[in-house]
C-alpha cells in the first residue's frame, strides 16, 4: 500500500497524514515498526464532521478521544497497521518527539510545536505503525518560523503568560476563564492564532472553544 492510498483512506474520517518517518534503534516505537505515520485533522471541515458524531454530545468524558479510537481503529485494522494514540496514559507515547522526527514539525520560538500546514494549531489524533517500509514524500526543508520575519507568536499573549521563556499554564487557564479572556476562549489561543501558517489552516472557532474549555477544566 502506498502513502497516497493510506492518506485517501484516512481522509474518509476527516484526518490526514501529518508526516511520517522510518524509525531507527533510538526511536521508542512498537516492535517491528518500519514506518510510523502521524494523523491530524484535515481542515477545513474536521469539526463539522466530528461535532456531528455521537461521542461529542453524549455527556461522557473525553468525547474527542473516544471518537478518535472508534474512527481510527477499524481503518488501522483494514490497513494492517497498529493504531497508537496520544491519550490513555500513563505511560504516554512520545508524540512530541515523533512529530519532530517527521521533518514536518519543529519547535517554534515559544517552544510549542509548529507544523508546515497546521502551524501552531497542530494536533495529533493518532499514529499508525506499519511493518512495511512505506515510501514517504520528502519532508519540508525548514521550519516556517525561519521565514517568518515578525514572529508574532513571541508577543501575542495578551497577558504575557506564554512567551519564549515562560509558560504559566495556571495563569493561562485563569485568564481564559475570566471575562477579559473571552476572545481566547471563543476563538482560540491568541498566540496560536497569530501564526501566519495557522491563519491559513481553516480550523473552526468552535473546535478551538471545545479545546479551551477542556483545557481550563483539566
Amino acid at each position: 500500500m502506498t502513502y497516497d492510498e493510506i492518506d485517501a483512506a484516512i481522509l474518509r474520517i476527516r484526518l490526514r497524514i501529518f508526516g511520517g518517518f522510518h524509525p531507527d534503534m533510538s526511536d521508542d516505537v512498537p516492535d517491528n515498526c518500519r514506518t510510523l505515520l502521524m494523523l491530524g485533522p484535515n481542515e477545513p471541515g474536521f469539526w463539522d464532521h466530528v461535532s456531528a458524531q455521537p461521542e461529542i454530545g453524549d455527556g461522557r468524558p473525553d468525547p474527542l478521544d473516544r471518537w478518535s479510537r472508534r474512527a481510527v481503529e477499524p481503518i488501522a485494522a483494514a490497513l494492517g497497521a497498529v493504531p497508537l494514540f496520544p491519550f490513555g496514559g500513563p505511560p504516554w507515547l512520545p508524540f512530541y518527539s515523533w512529530a519532530l522526527r517527521t521533518g514536518r514539525c519543529w519547535q517554534s520560538p515559544i517552544r510549542f510545536l509548529v507544523h508546515d500546514v497546521a502551524g501552531l494549531f497542530v494536533s495529533y489524533r493518532a499514529a499508525l505503525a506499519f511493518r512495511e517500509k512505506i515510501v514517504l514524500p520528502a519532508p519540508s526543508s525548514n521550519s516556517p518560523c525561519m521565514d517568518c520575519e515578525d514572529q508574532p507568536c513571541r508577543q501575542a499573549c495578551p497577558v504575557g503568560v506564554l512567551t519564549e521563556s515562560l509558560y504559566d499554564s495556571e495563569g493561562c487557564k485563569a485568564y481564559i476563564a475570566s471575562a477579559a479572556g473571552a476572545d481566547c476562549l471563543e476563538t482560540g489561543c491568541n498566540v496560536r492564532r497569530s501564526c501566519p501558517v495557522s491563519a491559513g489552516y481553516g480550523r473552526s472557532h468552535r473546535q478551538s472553544r471545545f479545546h479551551q474549555i477542556a483545557f481550563i477544566n483539566r
